[in-house]
């Protein structure tokens, strides 16, 4: 069996699968049932000071997709509303009993020195393995001056990373709002302020829909809605673009990153680590399906490490990072066209109409003993690869790669680019 013991800048767990910081991670009881299912760590939800914040009701809204509930899951609910003290408590004693999980603790306090210096030497005392900086809250309490109003500005992040790294012992993970033009802004900034690794994504600001009974927004509160955090299956391309921005960015490259964003098996965790997480953090799936998934992500994970021939994460940490390029990169001599396998070919015409109707008009469409046929019109072809995903009859398309024939030339050299390098 592969190795699954996880490293993120000194904060150890026994598999990189970890809880984050949201409502399954709110009070000791929900943190140990996920212990006891298997989880290698938590990320407690966010505490902030006293008195504790007020929530209201209802508070999720969820975006249902083709007959998949949950695609996309929004949420208006603040950090924590328990008080202070008894969360505190709680992390301690869960801590001592679980030795061997991580346990971070998110934290959101007024954009002020003596406000994070106080409260970092309360959860110092807890035991807790790190914090981490919730930057990222796009509702509520970025209209209070916090969350991804810190987390938008990177002064802000560089400011009070330094803070915690300097009344703190604890290793310092920045949490990265997404609703930013450019992510790499805060993560550097994190990384100027000695932050020990990154987290990303937090929820994206939403709306997922509107009861037209009602005319508000959902979830709806006495009649009213207001915006909220994305998160879900339907968020995870946009987190996984975010990651590999930060992995590859000369400036942030190697700083550890707990991958965050529409995780919900082994796969989608594979992939988060091979453009560069050394964890990864999971909400949504865990409560639409309960803590005991991590049990298939970990048998997933180890199969596939083990049918790869990866011993250990860091086998393949990152190891897609260098194949992510810029446009002006690509080999525009590279060419693909597509191929239809009669005998997996259902006859359903969709290859045909998307491309008659939207794409090059490259596929033909007969009849052949009174059953239809589409066929491939190579030389018309441009490998766009439409049909490929609309086809859904499994291995009746291809992708056929053509023998190269011309030298590898991108955009910064071809003679068609006006600013091309000579």
């Amino acid at each position: 069996m592969a190795d699954l013991r996880c490293n993120v800048a000194g904060i150890k767990s026994p598999n990189p699968f970890w809880l984050a910081s949201a409502p399954p991670t709110d009070k000791k009881y929900n943190v140990v049932r996920a212990f006891q299912a298997g989880w290698g760590g938590v990320v407690w939800k966010t505490l902030g000071e006293d008195p504790p914040v007020v929530n209201v009701s209802s508070r999720y809204g969820a975006l249902e997709y083709n007959g998949q509930k949950m695609m996309g899951f929004n949420n208006i609910e603040l950090i924590s509303d328990r008080p202070l003290e008894v969360n505190l408590r709680e992390i301690k004693e869960t801590k001592r009993e679980w030795p061997d999980r991580a346990v971070i603790v998110s934290l959101m306090v007024p954009c002020e020195e003596d406000a994070w210096k106080n409260i970092l030497k309360r959860v110092e005392d807890t035991g807790a393995d790190g914090i981490e900086l919730n930057f990222g809250c796009p509702h509520g309490m970025s209209e209070r001056g916090m969350g991804a109003a810190v987390g938008q500005v990177p002064e802000y992040v560089e400011m009070v990373t330094k803070w915690c790294k300097t009344y703190s012992r604890m290793p310092v993970i920045v949490k990265l709002t997404p609703n930013i033009s450019d992510v790499r802004k805060p993560a550097r900034a994190a990384h100027g302020g000695g932050a020990d690794a990154v987290s990303l994504i937090n929820t994206i600001n939403s709306i997922t829909r509107v009861d037209l009974d009602l005319m508000a927004p959902e979830p709806v509160v006495d009649g009213k809605g207001t915006h909220g955090g994305y998160c879900g299956p339907a968020v995870k391309p946009i987190a996984l673009n975010m990651v590999a921005e930060i992995a590859r960015d000369p400036i942030t490259r190697g700083l550890p990153i707990s991958g965050i964003g529409g995780i919900s098996n082994w796969r989608d965790a594979a992939e988060f680590i091979a453009l560069g997480s050394h964890s990864v953090q999971v909400c949504t799936a865990a409560m639409h399906y309960g803590f005991k998934i991590v049990s298939d992500m970990v048998d997933g994970l180890n199969h596939f490490m083990d049918e790869k021939g990866y011993a250990k994460l860091s086998d393949f940490i990152g190891k897609a990072v260098p194949n992510v390029t810029d446009w002006q990169q690509l080999n525009l001599n590279f060419k693909t066209i597509a191929h239809i396998n009669q005998d997996h070919c259902i006859q359903c015409g969709l290859c045909y109409i998307a491309c008659e109707d939207t794409s090059h008009q490259s596929i033909t469409a007969s009849r052949v003993n009174g059953q239809r046929k589409y066929e491939i019109i190579d030389q018309e072809c441009v490998g766009c690869n439409l049909c490929y995903h609309v086809c859904p009859a499994p291995g009746a398309i291809t992708m056929m790669n053509q023998k190269a024939t011309l030298p590898y030339l991108n955009w910064t050299k071809h003679p068609h680019n006006p600013m091309r390098v000579k």
